[in-house]
């Protein structure tokens, strides 16, 4: 797998209760509205400091490279862009299975064109033989969700205006094959693709979708989903305030939203558009006991699919992207891998 840089944890709790310091000038400082390490700082004056992920890759077409990648606009409104990902020896005659990637980051930083993004998904279409589509979405505080649900949803509506092999894009029209079709994400991105597999059912998206991959999903609620969920007040009042203050001010019930709160909601998931779910869970995650309890709500729901959980004890939140190169990474990396490629 690629080597990438050490980089901050995207949706690490410990965080916010043990904020790390960064060196402020004492003018700005009396400037900021609020602060929330990792990610942000928000300022008197309207203006939001993300504090890390906002490094990005170029895109590249050489083709001594395994994969070539580029940019494509999907929303000139919002001047948003997928970044597509193709195998550099794939042929018009040998259609590939297409992957579609939300990433993760709070829905408040990083992107489709962050280097631990970038790398990811070029690792995963190498090793798979796929076409992959990764999607850029506005993000919090300046654009609250759902604009990053909506955004994601138009990019799907945008790749599926190919399934009859003539849409704008032709890496799309001569790769994809439409009748394997998966949407995966990490962390908020999980979340969202959770959301998208529920809107694609809803709306009878079509053709449909093969399967999702929920990594270490972004779930949440008032309340404990069990008595092993994270029971500490602070870091519960902490979550909830990165939502409620951040991510969705305009949520009517708090981290009770039925985006956030998938599990604990009445949301029916019985209509999931896809037919199989692939969950993944870290042991020492925050959202552990959420991503199981979803699974389990899942199976119970009437819905007809299969569902897959698999789950590193030892590991914690997206350690498949922070630790690339260990086994445990390796280990859950072939098993992705092997959810795309299976029939």
């Amino acid at each position: 797998m690629t080597s990438q840089a050490s980089h901050q944890p995207l949706f690490s709790l410990h965080y916010f209760f043990k904020f790390h310091s960064h060196s402020k000038d004492p003018k700005m400082e009396s400037d900021l509205v609020s602060e929330h390490p990792p990610f942000i700082r928000i300022y008197k004056d309207g203006r939001v400091e993300r504090l890390t992920g906002t490094e990005t890759i170029p895109t590249s077409l050489d083709k001594t490279n395994d994969v070539v990648s580029k940019d494509v606009q999907y929303s000139p409104e919002h001047n948003l862009s997928v970044r597509l990902f193709l195998p550099h020896k794939a042929t018009a005659c040998k259609k590939l299975p297409l992957l579609i990637y939300i990433h993760g980051g709070a829905w408040i930083i990083e992107s489709p064109f962050s280097p631990i993004y970038h790398n990811y998904v070029a690792d995963v279409v190498k090793s798979a033989n796929c076409l992959a589509v990764s999607i850029q979405y506005r993000r919090a505080p300046e654009h609250p969700v759902p604009a990053s649900y909506e955004d994601s949803w138009s990019a799907i509506e945008w790749i599926f205006s190919h399934s009859d092999g003539s849409g704008p894009e032709d890496w799309i029209n001569e790769h994809a094959d439409f009748g394997r079709v998966f949407i995966g994400g990490d962390s908020a991105g999980a979340n969202m693709t959770h959301h998208m597999a529920m809107r694609a059912g809803k709306e009878k998206l079509d053709p449909k979708i093969k399967g999702i991959a929920v990594v270490h999903p972004a779930f949440w609620g008032t309340d404990p989903v069990d008595e092993h969920d994270v029971q500490d007040r602070e870091m519960r009042s902490g979550i909830a305030q990165l939502w409620e203050k951040v991510v969705s001010p305009n949520s009517v019930n708090g981290t009770d939203d039925p985006l956030f709160n998938v599990v604990g909601s009445d949301s029916d998931l019985s209509g999931l558009g896809c037919e199989k779910v692939l969950v993944a869970v870290a042991g020492k995650d925050v959202f552990v006991r959420q991503g199981l309890a979803y699974a389990a709500k899942l199976k119970k729901s009437g819905w007809k699919g299969d569902v897959e959980v698999v789950e590193e004890e030892e590991e914690g939140h997206v350690f498949h992207l922070q630790n690339p190169n260990s086994d445990n990474a390796s280990k859950f990396f072939e098993r992705f891998v092997k959810f795309i490629t299976t029939p």
